[in-house]
């Protein structure tokens, strides 16, 4: 018997529904069945490196992980990774197609609607559920026409849809009816439910709202989440926003990651935001940088690009004052190769920047090819075994006052025997590859303890050591809880008994 189904749609981007689908997977798994999530198309710069070597979308990483399976390039076999505001990287089962327009891609949708459904089926065969997740909004209606990841993905797969909503931003009710009504005729009979997320305050107040959009639509709300605590990866730049821009001054030690204007992968830092002596701050201007603790330079998708942005808006010049003041810099993958000499790009890879001057923090010079490396990875730094993954176009070379971070001793689970990244000669300024660094949480309280020594603070012991995945499962739970409690089951269960009838 095929599996049971059900698809949670959004009014906005962030408006929830990859928590809605995180919650739900975690609901099915403590209950014992075999759940997995699915989003077919991602457009995110938060991307992860799967066992097998193949690139998917955060988002559907934690999702498994909530659901209890190994993430699988399956539960995402499309993601968008924008290089420019004009073109993206089209990643297809985890592999790199190659970069196009909006309108190229727009027309190329139709040829992979019959692989996205073939794979959808695969996963329904193989699983007791299947939680579908929507893109941005299913009512562009410029796009409708080849959509294969909002109500024409529900086609696809026969899905009965939720629709989420954020309270948040205000207007609630009328992208509600906006986003209903908006739709298709067969689209608004698919839609079963209406949930309304990030609500703070007296849940009475919306009884006659909520009475009212459902005599307007004809869809009953069938849940009001509240806006929680709740710490998870969050899925992309949308969610940046809402990020610490200054210091928290109850934490000790201040970590500044500046926020480039091609930011991927700044999940890196959700287990330094978790540790109990740390303020992570987000820096877009100059101004805000000053002399963290430690400084980082973040991933990036166009690292030539952001290399100019950081000269345009002088952030060059404020990173390299706080190296001369103290602070320690830390370079992750394209954040290591903005730390060099020099970056190359003679084929036009990123850009049409065929040379750029890095920040020369490091005696390292990178050139971009079209081989892009995509692996999970561990290594020894020093005494610390270090799990995590690359992602990154581009070869970089060492100078001879350099040592490398660390030595990669396996590649997807085969050995190997090559060096990682870049220390300069004291140590005050390091680069590596390895995009998770900061979730080998040993050997990050080590490195945070080293700071805090310099400071003239004592080390923190064990006890601060909180062990990241149990973290991470307690938050999942968490989840689960908030949406058993504030969402109608009952509906929800039945939304999905009657998917499984329909097949």
């Amino acid at each position: 018997m095929s599996a049971q189904r059900l698809m949670f749609v959004g009014t906005t981007s962030d408006s929830g529904k990859s928590w809605a689908t995180t919650a739900l997977c975690r609901i099915l798994k403590q209950r014992g069945q075999k759940v997995v999530p699915f989003k077919s198309q991602n457009m995110a710069l938060n991307s992860f490196i799967t066992a097998d070597g193949k690139e998917m979308g955060r988002a559907q990483v934690f999702q498994a992980e909530a659901a209890g399976v190994k993430p699988d390039v399956r539960m995402n076999p499309i993601l968008l990774k924008p290089s420019t505001d004009a073109d993206a990287q089209i990643v297809f089962m985890g592999k790199v197609t190659r970069n196009m327009g909006a309108a190229e891609y727009q027309n190329y949708k139709p040829k992979l609607r019959a692989k996205v459904a073939e794979i959808f089926n695969a996963l329904a065969q193989e699983n007791d559920a299947v939680i579908l997740e929507g893109a941005g909004s299913p009512t562009e209606i410029n796009l409708s026409d080849n959509d294969i990841v909002n109500m024409g993905m529900a086609k696809m797969a026969n899905a009965p849809v939720v629709l989420v909503a954020d309270i948040d931003r205000g207007g609630v009710y009328a992208t509600i009816y906006g986003t209903i009504k908006l739709l298709p005729q067969e689209d608004q009979q698919r839609i079963k439910g209406i949930i309304i997320n990030k609500f703070r305050g007296d849940e009475s107040l919306l009884k006659s709202g909520n009475q009212m959009i459902e005599n307007l639509t004809g869809v009953p709300v069938i849940g009001v989440l509240p806006m929680t605590d709740i710490d998870l990866d969050d899925e992309d730049s949308v969610s940046l926003q809402s990020k610490r821009t200054t210091r928290d001054v109850t934490k000790e030690l201040d970590v500044a990651v500046i926020a480039l204007s091609k930011i991927s992968n700044f999940t890196d830092f959700h287990s330094l935001e978790i540790q109990p002596d740390v303020s992570v701050r987000y820096v877009r201007h100059a101004d805000q940088v000053g002399t963290p603790d430690i400084l980082i330079i973040p991933g990036s998708k166009n690292t030539n690009q952001d290399m100019a942005f950081l000269r345009e808006k002088h952030l060059d010049l404020a990173i390299k004052e706080a190296y001369k003041n103290g602070s320690q810099i830390v370079g992750i993958c394209g954040g290591y190769q903005l730390l060099g000499n020099e970056l190359k790009d003679p084929e036009s890879v990123e850009s049409d920047l065929k040379t750029q001057i890095g920040l020369g923090l490091l005696d390292t010079n990178t050139i971009f090819n079209e081989v892009k490396t995509t692996t999970q990875a561990e290594a020894k730094h020093g005494d610390r075994r270090l799990t995590g993954y690359e992602i990154h176009m581009g070869t970089t070379t060492l100078g001879p006052k350099m040592r490398p971070f660390a030595k990669i001793i396996s590649n997807n689970g085969q050995p190997a025997n090559r060096d990682d990244g870049a220390v300069n000669e004291d140590g005050s300024v390091f680069g590596t590859y390895l995009h998770g660094l900061f979730d080998n949480i040993d050997w990050t309280r080590q490195f945070l303890n080293s700071i805090r020594e310099k400071k003239g603070l004592k080390p923190l012991g064990k006890a601060a050591e909180r062990q990241f995945n149990q973290y991470k499962e307690n938050q999942y739970d968490r989840l689960a809880e908030v949406f058993r409690k504030h969402v109608d089951m009952k509906k929800i269960d039945q939304i999905l008994l009657d998917s499984e009838k329909s097949e």
